[in-house]
């Protein structure tokens, strides 16, 4: 059938209609496609705003945690120097490991973070490598102290690895054990442990194994040569099924630095008195120096600077001015001028002479509170 002109004009106007509603259409699409690149646009700009809140939370956590590590770290060190004649005084081997003890244990006691060991005479000593060859030779006596001092610091399960039968140990294993912090049983938990690397074959990338005296052995983040001693921070989520436990090598002061804990002390050689300041360990040298003598000033009148590196110094038999005399080095005749703060620790003793062993109790204790309080 023939359409009516009617429905004609009824469907050209529909048309006609269907252009009017193609325009809106064009319209409306651009504004939705504008809301979408503004949610799009906000969406970007909530996502930098979540990043840049959780960069800043984390920055917070960081300094909360450096905050921590202050707190709980010990950022700053006590080193003792004393001559290694000390051990001339006694009268026997027996006498002379035990002496060398009693110093060990002291030191340990007060958290001493490195001995020196000067030679009073000027002879240059530099090795504990050799035997010692009897009470009375220059020198010998600085490498036995050095010696004992070394092996009784070594946690006892890596002391097989680091000191072979040597007459100077004769008699230590006679001596009272320190029991340091860094002295762990078998099963004892901590987050550092000390370690000796086993020549044991590694794959390329995957670090070498390290004895740390424990039921397993550790693997650790670096290729590193064997026989070296190592600081190890244990990885805290451990796998018991594991046959190995993670690691990773820290510097050795980090247990000191950021948990506080007293990890030990280091020994040092110096051929005489000057040697001892001029051959610092620490790149900073020793910002807080003093020594002691029956000569010096009272020692509860003092107050101490701040410092990051404190050494005190003890003198052998003749005092600090024999040292002083003997040391080519030194133009001075008072020691006095060498240090910080001179001190009398034990003012009005009862006794004509206080033995070196006993002058590094006293003295440790007079100033354990005016050196908290100095830092």
């Amino acid at each position: 059938m023939d359409e009516s002109p009617r429905l004609k004009k009824q469907k050209i106007a529909e048309k006609g209609q269907e252009k009017v509603d193609w325009k809106k259409w064009k319209a409306e699409r651009k504004e939705e496609t504008k809301k979408l690149k503004e949610a799009t646009f906000l969406k970007t700009l909530e996502k930098q705003k979540k990043k840049q809140r959780e960069e800043e939370e984390e920055e917070k956590k960081k300094q909360l945690q450096e905050e921590e590590i202050k707190r709980r770290g010990r950022p700053y060190t006590v080193s003792v120097a004393l001559p290694g004649s000390v051990l001339d005084n006694a009268q026997s081997p027996e006498l002379r490991t035990y002496l060398a003890g009693q110093i060990a244990r002291a030191c340990a006691v007060f958290c001493v973070d490195e001995v020196v060991v000067f030679d009073e005479q000027g002879d240059d000593t530099k090795s504990v490598v050799g035997e010692f060859k009897g009470i009375g030779k220059k020198g010998e006596a600085c490498v036995q102290l050095a010696r004992i001092l070394q092996y009784l610091e070594c946690p006892q399960y890596l002391r097989k690895s680091f000191f072979p039968k040597h007459q100077d140990l004769q008699f230590a294993g006679l001596l009272n054990p320190l029991d340091s912090p860094h002295h762990m049983r078998m099963d004892e938990e901590s987050e550092f442990r000390e370690g000796v690397v086993l020549d044991r074959p590694c794959k390329p990338g995957k670090g070498s194994f390290v004895n740390c005296g424990m039921r397993k052995e550790v693997q650790i983040d670096r290729q590193l040569q064997a026989g070296l001693r190592v600081t190890v921070r244990l990885d805290k989520s451990q796998n018991p099924e594991s046959r190995v436990q993670k690691g990773r090598v820290v510097a050795p002061h980090v247990p000191r630095t950021e948990s506080g804990h007293y990890w030990g002390y280091s020994v040092r050689l110096a051929s005489c008195l000057s040697k001892v300041f001029t051959e610092c360990s620490f790149k900073e040298g020793y910002d807080l120096t003093i020594g002691t003598s029956e000569r010096g000033s009272r020692v509860d009148s003092v107050t101490l600077s701040p410092f990051k590196h404190a050494l005190i110094v003890f003198g052998g038999l003749q005092g600090l001015e024999a040292s002083v005399d003997t040391d080519q080095n030194l133009d001075v005749t008072d020691p006095s001028i060498l240090f910080d703060h001179y001190l009398n620790t034990c003012p009005n003793q009862g006794s004509r002479t206080i033995r070196t062993e006993e002058a590094i109790l006293i003295t440790l204790s007079a100033l354990r509170l005016k050196i908290e309080t100095a830092v």
